[in-house]
């Protein structure tokens, strides 16, 4: 294998094995702790910029398959690992993780101490890196491009609607970098789905007569989408909403919340949230590295639904008049537990309600 290196910001340097395409790659260094779903990760939107590293010991082993993808392709920058699996050992799997890596264009590097690279982000929360061929080209480490939020989220937003399910429940789903499991959620609960682009203006997505609003997941900092708070604001004032990770915390900030930074986020399937109202704990999929900030919420409007059992952060809010709830975990739960999966439930029944009351108003 060619030899590779991973540059940090932060001065250290990891050598390992080049896997995937061969070309320097800068981005956003986090790493997630799930034992499985190294496809669904790789493929989620919500990575888009980031170079992930992957805590479990060995990538690879079940292959890659034509399932399991969340979007179209592979959406991360890079990825880093420990161990790689070439011969992997599934009846579904089409590819290797070298393989897929090649194909996509996206550069990875393995037999790298990971467990060391994570006590580095832990110690130093946000950290920037660069794989290159040879050391002697990031000479200039503080010329690392990153990427604005805008730029992030268009390359990942639908270009144009896109029409799937014939259910009889409307959904419009505003995307800022979806996840196709939060849209499978749907189509299995008989759900005629509109995903829209970002952009997309309140008066535009009115002309599709919405039964309900689902605000997506996406990349980057929620604070930078700030010429969208307004229309967010506006589309859940007129619609039943869900907003789940990027959706919650755009929801919190349009009705005058504020977010910010997590020291190394959240990254993995195990993540225990606690349900307030029945003090239920729910393990959890996660996958965001900003937070809401509890102090910021109007309590008089909203409510807190859901806190991580682990430092406390909000995790779910719940307007006290209106039919707008959000969550910051995945309850689509790709990769991870099912544990949360009846959040779609509730919100399908809120639009159920709210139309129900629609008919009732017009008959009368």
């Amino acid at each position: 294998m060619t030899k590779g290196y991973l540059m940090l910001q932060t001065g250290e340097i990891f050598s390992g094995d080049w896997i995937g395409a061969k070309q320097d790659t800068t981005g956003e260094l986090v790493f997630n702790t799930s034992m499985t779903g190294y496809q669904e990760m790789m493929t989620d939107p919500s990575y888009t910029g980031q170079i992930l590293t992957f805590c479990y010991p060995m990538i690879g082993n079940y292959g890659i398959n034509l399932h399991d993808l969340e979007s179209s392709d592979i959406a991360v920058s890079a990825v880093i690992m420990s161990d790689v699996c070439e011969e992997p050992s599934h009846y579904q799997s089409v590819a290797t993780m070298s393989e897929k890596l090649a194909q996509a264009g996206v550069s990875g590097l393995t037999n790298i101490d990971t467990r060391a690279l994570v006590a580095i982000i832990r110690k130093h929360q946000t950290v920037r890196a660069r794989i290159v061929s040879q050391q002697s080209s990031t000479t200039s480490m503080s010329s690392w491009k990153q990427e604005s939020t805008i730029e992030l989220v268009r390359t990942v937003t639908v270009p144009e609607y896109e029409v799937v399910g014939m259910g009889d429940i409307h959904i419009v789903l505003l995307d800022f970098g979806y996840k196709k499991s939060i849209v499978d959620e749907l189509l299995a609960a008989q759900c005629k789905v509109t995903i829209v682009p970002f952009t997309t203006s309140v008066e535009e997505i009115a002309l599709l007569t919405p039964d309900g609003i689902l605000i997506s997941n996406g990349p980057g900092d929620p604070i930078e989408l700030a010429a969208y708070f307004s229309p967010v604001k506006q589309l859940s004032e007129r619609y039943p909403t869900l907003g789940i990770c990027l959706g919650h915390q755009l929801l919190a900030l349009a009705y005058g919340g504020n977010t910010k930074k997590m020291p190394y986020g959240h990254r993995g399937g195990n993540h225990p949230v606690k349900e307030l109202t029945t003090g239920k704990v729910t393990i959890t999929s996660q996958n965001h590295g900003y937070e809401v900030v509890e102090e910021s919420i109007d309590r008089e409007a909203f409510e807190l639904t859901f806190r991580n059992v682990n430092d406390n952060s909000v995790e779910g809010i719940k307007h006290r008049s209106l039919p707008i709830q959000s969550v910051q975990f995945h309850p689509e739960a790709h990769p991870g537990p099912s544990d949360a999966a009846y959040i779609f439930r509730d919100f399908l029944q809120q639009v159920k309600t709210r139309r129900e009351q629609a008919c009732q108003s017009v008959h009368s």
